[in-house]
């Protein structure tokens, strides 16, 4: 028996309940309000269970709700919340946005998005508790919910706790220039993670098993030649986990701009503006291939190769471990989790204005190379930012590595397969 609808006829032990937002007189007012600043608990169980599912639909004036009410999670008394995100980016949904998403775990369903689903499994053992905040000015008029949970009679004790965190970030280049795809020089050598986008850092023991990332590119040139990295259980450079490029770990190829959809992977909103330019929603999730980790994982991305680009970068990072976990930092304000300002026509017409105006205007098109001037001055400012991108001990821990690599790849000719004589008379055609 191999296929994931087996055990599906295997008799189970515990007792499913719900806690939903119905009307409890009968009537048909199946939700709740929520005033501004205020927070309520949307479910507490006691004893040991698993919440098997989650669906939520909010009806909020507020156009940014999907950033500005959170969504928490505590498991087994503990004081801090293993979960702590904006509701929108929690179940796939950036930028306060509405729009359709499947994958296995989450989903973002009609109509348009509105309904928000979660079918990760969350065993505890000593109670659990979900709360929502409308960190809002204004009230949510109506907000609607379920959430579905088995109670049992104790949890087993090889079960991890489920983990999300919100991280974002959106910072200069080490290099001091946007030197994406080689415009202005090589490509430097990165070797730290240092200046990447912080996805995880777990203490304890357990893995992670994906995560949904929201690039906002200020720039039409590809966002993503930016590699992950997981460092697993305190290791040195380099990570367990390198990988080759943003599109890459997410099982694609070659920067695409294209919807698709897979249980585990995919594209569900990408950018309509020139080039790359704009916002394009991410996901993976590793189902079938959890990073494992004993004691602690740092987990993380380039913006661009290096961190050569100033993108608006934001991620959720799923996880199971053990408790009690690394406190999160705290979760930014409300400010500091609006969009930023979108770039359209009229801000790329002033790029091209100053860019005129460096080349001292007239009859321009925009294909004429910049003066060589301003690219030597650029070059010497990356040169002292490049100095940080690789540590002398990384160095020589990656020359280690390659050798290692070119040993592996055992490069030799092909031998041409030899033709067996054929017997009898023979003869040609």
């Amino acid at each position: 028996m191999n296929s994931p609808l087996d055990s599906l006829a295997r008799l189970r032990s515990g007792r499913t309940k719900r806690i939903s937002s119905y009307n409890r007189t009968g009537g048909n007012a199946d939700m709740i309000s929520i005033e501004p600043g205020q927070i309520v608990t949307i479910a507490r169980m006691k004893g040991a269970g698993c919440v098997r599912h989650i669906w939520l639909t909010p009806n909020h004036p507020d156009p940014m709700y999907r950033r500005n009410v959170i969504l928490r999670m505590y498991w087994d008394g503990s004081p801090n919340p293993s979960v702590e995100c904006p509701v929108g980016d929690f179940f796939g949904q950036g930028w306060g946005e509405h729009y359709l998403y499947a994958s296995l775990p989450l989903a973002a369903s009609p109509k348009g998005g509105r309904a928000l689903n979660c079918y990760f499994p969350m065993p505890y053992s000593r109670g659990a508790e979900i709360t929502i905040e409308n960190d809002s000015e204004q009230p949510c008029r109506a907000f609607y919910y379920y959430v579905d949970y088995e109670e049992w009679d104790a949890a087993p004790k090889d079960l991890g706790r489920f983990h999300a965190f919100w991280s974002r970030s959106c910072c200069p280049p080490p290099e001091g220039v946007e030197n994406e795809w080689r415009l202005f020089w090589k490509f430097p050598d990165n070797l730290t993670d240092k200046f990447n986008h912080p996805i995880v850092e777990a203490v304890g023991r357990g893995h992670y098993v994906g995560l949904n990332c929201y690039v906002d590119s200020p720039t039409p040139v590809w966002y993503g030649e930016g590699d992950d990295m997981f460092f697993i259980d305190g290791e040195p450079w380099p990570p367990s986990l390198h990988g080759t490029g943003t599109e890459d770990y997410f099982n694609c190829s070659w920067c695409p701009k294209e919807l698709y959809a897979h249980p585990y992977f995919g594209y569900p909103r990408v950018n309509g503006e020139t080039g790359h330019l704009g916002r394009t929603h991410c996901y993976r999730f590793h189902i079938e291939d959890p990073v494992i980790f004993h004691q602690s994982l740092r987990g993380s991305i380039e913006r661009g190769h290096a961190n050569s680009m100033t993108s608006d970068i934001v991620t959720v990072a799923y996880w199971y471990q053990t408790l009690p976990h690394k406190p999160f930092p705290p979760l930014p304000g409300r400010q500091g989790r609006q969009n930023m300002p979108p770039i359209g026509p009229r801000e790329i017409h002033r790029w091209r204005e100053a860019w005129r105006q460096l080349l001292g205007g007239g009859r321009l098109w925009g294909h004429e190379p910049l003066p060589e001037s301003f690219l030597k001055k650029l070059e010497n400012k990356g040169a002292k930012g490049r100095q940080r991108l690789a540590p002398q001990k990384n160095r020589q821990a990656a020359e280690q590595e390659r050798r290692k690599q070119e040993e592996m790849l055992n490069r030799r000719k092909a031998q041409a397969p030899k033709r067996q004589a054929k017997k009898g008379t023979g003869g040609g055609r």
